[in-house]
């Protein structure tokens, strides 16, 4: 599997921030500007919750483990593949939305003056802010979840 990219996930936030803030003065030139739902914000916060929430419990589990408590739990490796997995293609969705909301904010700081169109702006700024949280979540889980290096430089070799 391979790990995330923060320049991936930079250039897909840019792209779909310059592609939405054009989407926007476009449609704002021809007709009403669609609103920024306030639920995005909250719903990518409780993404980041989960991931993080998802992160603290395997790390603890995986400490109990490698500290050979009594009574540990271990952690199913499939499991933690499958939490990495989400926590990546989470973080993929966060960053394009990400964008997505910066590019439609950017464009609403031009009419800060009108109301409607400030509180627009907040809630694009808070969905930024909320998909930057779901990003470092899923950096977090990564690491988490990420094996020790093998010490031996003959990985794969046979011991003669």
């Amino acid at each position: 599997m391979r790990e995330l990219r923060i320049k991936m996930l930079a250039g897909v936030f840019v792209v779909a921030g310059v592609l939405s803030w054009a989407g926007a003065r476009l449609w704002n030139a021809v007709g009403t500007l669609p609103s920024v739902p306030l639920a995005a914000p909250v719903v990518l916060a409780l993404i980041a919750v989960v991931l993080l929430a998802t992160a603290l419990s395997l790390r603890a589990r995986l400490r109990a483990q490698r500290d050979r408590q009594p009574g540990a739990k271990g952690v199913d490796p499939l499991m933690a593949a499958r939490a990495v997995v989400f926590g990546q293609a989470s973080a993929l969705v966060a960053a394009l939305v990400a964008g997505m909301y910066g590019g439609t904010g950017a464009f609403l700081l031009e009419s800060l003056d009108i109301p409607a169109r400030r509180d627009q702006a907040v809630y694009a700024g808070f969905s930024v802010l909320a998909g930057i949280a779901v990003i470092a979540a899923a950096f977090f889980l990564e690491r988490v979840c990420k094996l020790p290096e093998d010490e031996d430089n003959n990985a794969g070799t046979a011991p003669a």
